[in-house]
Formats: C-alpha cells, sequence, structure tokens
C-alpha cells in the first residue's frame, strides 16, 4: 500500500513540481528534465515506461511520421513566423529576442550541430517531458474532464512559455501559446508522442533553415 502510493502518487507529484522548478530556473533543465522524467517513470510503469509516455508502436507510420507530421511543423512554423510574431510583438510592443540565434547565421558546420542538438533536446526532450509526463500525470491525478483538459493545457502551456525567457516576453507568450497548440494535438491524436516529437522537430528545422538563411521579419 505504501509502495504504491509512493510510486504512482508521491513521486510523480514530486516530479511534476521539479519539472516545473527546472524549466522555469534554467538549471540544466535540457539534460535533467527527461533524464528525470524517464527514471521516475520506470519507477511507475517498470516495462511499459516507453508506453506510459505515449510511445505507441502502432503510430509508427511513415506516413505520419515523415509526411503528415512534417506538413503540421512547417505549416505551424509559418503561422508562428508571419501571423503570430507580428500580432505578439504589435501588441506587447517588444520585439521577440533572436540575438541567441546569431553566431548559427550562414555558419553550417555550427547549424547542422544545432540540428541535431535541437532534435534531442527540444523535439524529444520537451516532448517526454511537457506532453509524455507532466500532461498524461495531471490527468491520472485529476481526470479526463473538459475543465481537467483546459486547465492542463493552459498550465503547462504557460511553464512551456515561462521557460524560453530568453525569448523576452514576446516569445514566452508565443512560446507558450505553441506549447497549448502542442498540447491540444497530443490530445486530439489520443497522446501519440511519436507525432508531436517529428512535428516539434521539423517545426525547429525550418526555424533553423530561417536562421541560416537570416530571413527575418
Amino acid at each position: 500500500m505504501v509502495k504504491t502510493f509512493l510510486t504512482t502518487k508521491l513521486i510523480p507529484a514530486i516530479t511534476i513540481i521539479l519539472c516545473c522548478i527546472l524549466y522555469l530556473t534554467d538549471y540544466y533543465q535540457i539534460i535533467l528534465g527527461p533524464v528525470l522524467v524517464l527514471a521516475v517513470s520506470y519507477i511507475e510503469y517498470k516495462k511499459d515506461l516507453f508506453k506510459s509516455l505515449g510511445f505507441q508502436r502502432k503510430r509508427l507510420k511513415v506516413k505520419d511520421l515523415l509526411i503528415i507530421a512534417p506538413i503540421f511543423g512547417i505549416a505551424l512554423f509559418l503561422f508562428y513566423f508571419y501571423i503570430m510574431i507580428p500580432i505578439i510583438t504589435n501588441l506587447t510592443g517588444q520585439p521577440m529576442d533572436f540575438s541567441v540565434f546569431e553566431p548559427y547565421k550562414g555558419n553550417l558546420p555550427a547549424i547542422l550541430a544545432f540540428l541535431v542538438f535541437v532534435w534531442v533536446s527540444a523535439a524529444f526532450g520537451e516532448e517526454i517531458v511537457f506532453r509524455g509526463y507532466l500532461m498524461r500525470q495531471f490527468t491520472k491525478f485529476f481526470g479526463s474532464s473538459k475543465i481537467s483538459l483546459v486547465t492542463n493545457i493552459l498550465l503547462f502551456g504557460l511553464v512551456f512559455g515561462l521557460s524560453h525567457a530568453y525569448q523576452g516576453m514576446s516569445g514566452q507568450i508565443i512560446t507558450g501559446i505553441l506549447g497549448m497548440l502542442y498540447a491540444i494535438i497530443f490530445h486530439i491524436r489520443k497522446n501519440d508522442l511519436w507525432f508531436s516529437i517529428f512535428a516539434h522537430g521539423f517545426f525547429d528545422t525550418t526555424a533553423l533553415v530561417f536562421i541560416y538563411y537570416g530571413v527575418q521579419l
């Protein structure tokens, strides 16, 4: 009884809090967040570790991952770049801060290395933590009612946005909205983490192409 409470209630609750703190304080979250989630998921689910996060074998379809997910990711980026950014920055009066990406403009070796890093840390890492773990654990604790789902999407979308503080206030707002959109897609596709990872990865890949060629608003 005590062991069950620890593995299914107390440890997950503490993990949710720790993940939020990690991503809000920028304290090695890219590494520690996914590692922490994988470790505690193994403690709770053992051999069903990956299944518990949304890695569904039946969803490993070439059409979904290499056609639909890329189209969705690229379309979402174009919507983000040409519609969301102008609207939000106009409302806040503050441009997004992309200065951290300046060294990658026209630098092919750097952008290719960064591409690998982005797929590992953002596409896989962030999706495992935010959609695979935080969203599913929240549902486990509070159910799947409409109120619970909306709270789930808004709460972790907010954390997702705040974790991108380096992009400035406008960047946090926009990224928060993106986090909510990713969460909605994850829900619509019945917790298909593979699709979320590939959609996120192709979104970021498109962003890196824009960065490499110095495309600006």
